[in-house]
């Protein structure tokens, strides 16, 4: 773990004595002066900008900038630098099982379009970055074997160039690495509190029998981008956009509806699964995009919960999308995403309503979209589908690996008609229970 602020204030610390001497002010007596002139001058980071009990964001325009990262492959090293136009808290830390290194940082803009990828055979297999809470983020990267971080240099803007935090990774044992790696335990009551924030403010009072609550679920987002498409398209946008389509459609027709996330922020697995049943939801809809090895794969499908997958590659999905807070460098300790999943007599009604809507979806979208050729409704052990009292599927809108499934989700119009057909399954559902949706009682 590194706290690189001080490196940052001493890098402008110098470029203010400097440029104090060629203007000919008097010069500060210590580098404390400087560096007291410089706190006052630089934007507060999130976290100090309002007192805990009343956050208030700081407007986009004076957030600092990510303006780039790259990543160089030496020998004995791999170098990653990250160019910034302000000074900012900065720390690192590592996480095992997978291998992983994490920069945590407080809200930044981003400016990084298309960054230079590593090759995958060095040290570093991928990265990301993104929001991981509202006023956090960081970059996550992915390692292909363990590593030494190096204290971070800093250097000051020069040529054109911002700040750039210089942190070298050198080859290192798995034993060494598993000694030093988890999560700060400064950074837990941070991440208690956030985990607070993000649930309704007040409970849901009981709902009555005619008005339903249809909570959406926008899947990935922030640091976590999902899948993406060959040209770059990811998950967590094109997801985004149909749970506002869908949001809206479903407004349209009397529903109340919450979205787990408006915007592109990070919300883990059980927080998700918590938003629902604090807004005691009578139906949870989780939206995401799949990707194959095949880009011939096409279609839409539709999952629902089960202790084992309906198949291998059903198992494989929900594995992969249940390790997505893992990979976004969640501290996993209680988190009971990670157990097995294991089914009560509770939650089999529950399981047959998800069932049937499930059914009745893939019924409604046939006529608007492609779905799946083989056994559109799977199973699969998903984490963000285990409240034991609300009804719950997973829709995967198509795949980002097939051209043809990419193109159409990024059009409104497509993303209008799904969310249509959806609504209309909705209505359905709730009609055929006997708990007539607003658009739907009386009606055969």
């Amino acid at each position: 773990m590194r706290l690189l602020r001080d490196s940052f204030l001493i890098a402008a610390a110098c470029l203010t004595l400097a440029a104090s001497a060629v203007q000919g002010e008097p010069e500060p007596q210590t580098v404390e002066d400087v560096i007291a002139k410089v706190l006052k001058q630089a934007p507060q980071p999130a976290s100090q900008a309002a007192p805990a009990a009343a956050p208030a964001p700081a407007a986009p325009a004076t957030l600092p900038l990510v303006m780039g990262a790259r990543i160089g492959e030496h020998p004995d090293r791999t170098r990653f630098v990250v160019e910034l136009s302000d000074p900012v808290d900065m720390r690192t830390f590592t996480l095992n099982n997978p291998n992983r290194v994490v920069i945590d940082m407080p809200a930044v803009r981003w400016h990084l379009e298309g960054p230079p990828r590593p090759t995958g055979n060095g040290a570093v297999k991928s990265y990301r970055y993104g929001m991981f809470r509202p006023g956090n983020a960081r970059f996550v990267i992915d390692l292909n074997q363990p590593v030494t971080v190096s204290d971070a240099l800093v250097l000051p803007p020069e040529d054109g160039h911002g700040y750039r935090v210089v942190i070298d990774l050198f080859p290192t044992t798995q034993a060494k690495f598993d000694r030093t790696a988890g999560w700060p335990q400064d950074l837990k009551a941070r991440e208690n509190a956030a985990q607070l924030a993000a649930l309704p403010k007040n409970p849901a009072p009981p709902q009555s029998a005619i008005k339903k609550v249809i909570v959406v679920d926008a899947g990935h987002g922030g640091v976590d981008p999902g899948t993406s498409s060959p040209d770059g398209t990811q998950e967590k946008d094109i997801v985004l956009a149909e749970a506002l389509a869908l949001k809206k459609t479903l407004v349209s027709r009397g529903y109340t509806v919450h979205l787990t996330r408006d915007d592109d922020e990070f919300i883990e697995l059980p927080q998700r699964v918590r938003i629902a049943r604090s807004w005691r939801a009578d139906l949870f809809i989780s939206l995401h995009a799949d990707s194959n090895h095949d880009p011939s794969v096409y279609g839409l499908s539709i999952y629902t919960l089960s202790e084992k997958g309906s198949d291998a590659e059903a198992a494989a999905l929900a594995k992969k999308e249940n390790d997505s807070d893992k990979l976004a460098g969640v501290d996993l300790a209680d988190n009971s995403a990670v157990a097995p999943i294991l089914i009560d007599l509770a939650q089999r009604d529950t399981m047959n309503k998800s069932s049937h809507f499930a059914e009745t979806a893939i019924s409604e979208l046939r006529d608007e979209t492609d779905i799946l050729p083989r056994q559109p409704h799977r199973s699969a052990g998903f984490a963000v589908l285990k409240a034991p009292d609300v009804p719950a599927v997973l829709v995967e809108l198509g795949y980002l690996s097939n051209d043809h499934d990419a193109r159409q989700m990024q059009t409104g119009a497509w993303r209008a008609k799904v969310a249509g057909a959806i609504a209309d399954a909705v209505d359905r559902q709730f009609a055929a229970t006997g708990a007539a949706g607003p658009a739907t009682a009386g009606l055969p």
